[in-house]
């Protein structure tokens, strides 16, 4: 993952950055909240050594700065630890003083400074008083020689001791800004990990580079899909219908050359709402006046009647085994040019019935009676249906839901259809996020009232008025007559081999 992938995974999970800062920042404030305020008091000693001339004072002045550093050590040691604690009544023990006791030297100077930090401000004071007291005359007796009374070194109290009035902690100000660092570095990480460790595909750029065929369309999540899932009435001007009309329109000019008669919709696995698609899709093709015929070949879980509204009863399984004729299985679907053949009933051998020749057969029939074909398929990776449909059709649309499916799973779904050389017209992102420019620009300009009248079934305009159906950028075409199902008996007839059937 390059830079840009990196920032791209960090603000689709932008979340987890937030709640990482939030509680970085919520402990910050609990730990603020019961720390008990701590104060410092100071004293400074000036270290000097007697001198005769300049050669001796230049001297002396090397050894101090030298000697001093060792007093740092003397002002945080036992010894003075226990003679403050022997010299002044403050109630602390050696340990509790030399807890508190803490010394530092500035740099190329004989200044040495002592800083006491208590949790009482008039303790501390009282410590660095006793602290003063009692490292001078420690650090003569140490420095004077034996027999000698005069030590080489003298100690003033040059500043203090005196006690800082504010608080040196908690210091809440400094606490959050570096708990909410830390909680932003965390954050990022977090992001980037879960994006790493995250195989599912969240975006159409990622389901482009993974099935390397064209992102046709982006499907935004819609709450409302869920008790409502077909495109009509309300549902008719949201932001999903608009979505599927731009699939219509990219569906249809994916390949000008070679148009698609007869789609495949399908899955790599369950539950990615390629039935759903597979409705819409007929529904919004029928909108624009194209003669559609949606086939249920889903033969194990059939939902297109369900979405539908339509009675199960004999479908595409009753006809191919020779029970019933395509004209009785065949149903017309609202008011638009869309005929509906059901599943019918579930066979104990869908990959065979739906393999054999008189399903080629059919769909040969078929083409002529219908503008478009759109059959709803088994996934990919659960069973063979899909695959044995998929090499039947002009093409196969590959649907993934946005954060459900694995770049592994649309790559084995992808290859599942090369493998029996069955064309992928294009994929679709299902239940995509938006951003939220785009659905402001289409609420903004999407039409809330009835504009224009429908074109229905057996109305569509002749080619001579060379221009595209209103809304759907779809060329018109000559008019080819009202929907006429082959009543064909077609018997179950098995081929060893899976054949493409030309147009």
């Amino acid at each position: 993952m390059d830079l840009h992938d990196h920032l791209r995974v960090v603000r689709q999970r932008w979340w987890v950055v937030l709640a990482t800062v939030m509680v970085a920042l919520g402990v910050a404030g609990f730990l603020t909240v019961r720390a008990e305020p701590k104060y410092t008091a100071s004293v400074t000693f000036f270290v000097t050594t007697p001198s005769r001339g300049l050669g001796d004072a230049y001297q002396g002045g090397l050894f101090l700065q030298q000697r001093v550093k060792s007093y740092v050590d003397l002002l945080t040691s036992d010894r003075l630890a226990q003679d403050v604690a022997a010299a002044n009544p403050i109630g602390l023990a050696a340990g509790e003083v030399q807890s508190r006791v803490s010394a530092n030297v500035q740099m190329d100077t004989v200044l040495l400074t002592a800083t006491i930090t208590d949790t009482d401000k008039g303790r501390a004071l009282r410590l660095a008083e006793a602290v003063a007291a009692s490292f001078i005359p420690l650090v003569e007796r140490i420095e004077t020689p034996p027999g000698d009374d005069n030590p080489p070194v003298k100690l003033e109290v040059v500043s203090g001791p005196r006690v800082n009035p504010d608080p040196v902690s908690p210091q809440p100000t400094r606490t959050f800004l570096l708990a909410g660092l830390i909680g932003l570095v965390l954050g990022v990480g977090l992001s980037v990990l879960r994006g790493r460790a995250d195989t599912t595909i969240h975006d159409g750029e990622t389901l482009h580079r993974v099935t390397t065929s064209p992102l046709l369309g982006q499907v935004p999540f819609d709450q409302s899909a869920r008790l409502s899932p077909l495109i009509v009435k309300s549902a008719a001007t949201s932001a999903r219908a608009e979505a599927l009309r731009k699939l219509r329109t990219n569906l249809r000019f994916v390949d000008v050359q070679e148009p698609a008669g007869v789609i495949a919709v399908t899955s790599a696995v369950q539950g990615e709402g390629k039935s759903t698609t597979a409705c819409n899709l007929a529904i919004v093709l029928a909108e624009a006046g194209w003669r559609v015929l949606l086939i249920d070949a889903d033969l194990r879980r059939p939902r297109v009647a369900n979405y539908l509204g339509m009675p199960t009863g004999i479908g595409l399984t009753d006809v191919l085994i020779g029970e019933a004729e395509i004209n009785d299985a065949v149903r017309p679907w609202g008011d638009r040019s869309l005929l509906v053949l059901p599943a019918g009933s579930i066979p104990p051998n869908p990959s065979e019935l739906l393999g054999s020749k008189g399903m080629a057969d059919l769909l040969l029939s078929l083409r002529e009676s219908a503008d478009i074909i759109i059959i709803d398929t088994a996934p990919l990776l659960a069973v063979t249906d899909g695959v044995v449909v998929a090499v039947q059709a002009d093409g196969a649309l590959l649907v993934t839901r946005a954060g459900k499916t694995s770049r592994t799973q649309v790559a084995a779904a992808t290859q599942a259809l090369s493998s029996v050389a069955a064309r992928l017209l294009g994929c679709v992102l299902n239940m995509a996020k938006v951003p939220p420019s785009e659905a402001y620009q289409y609420e903004a300009y999407r039409v809330t009232g009835p504009t224009a009248r429908s074109v229905q079934g057996g109305n569509r305009p002749s080619r001579s008025t060379s221009h595209a159906v209103q809304g759907t950028g779809l060329e018109a075409e000559p008019p080819r007559g009202q929907i006429d199902v082959l009543a064909t008996r077609v018997v179950d007839q098995p081929t060893q081999e899976l054949t493409r059937i030309p147009r």
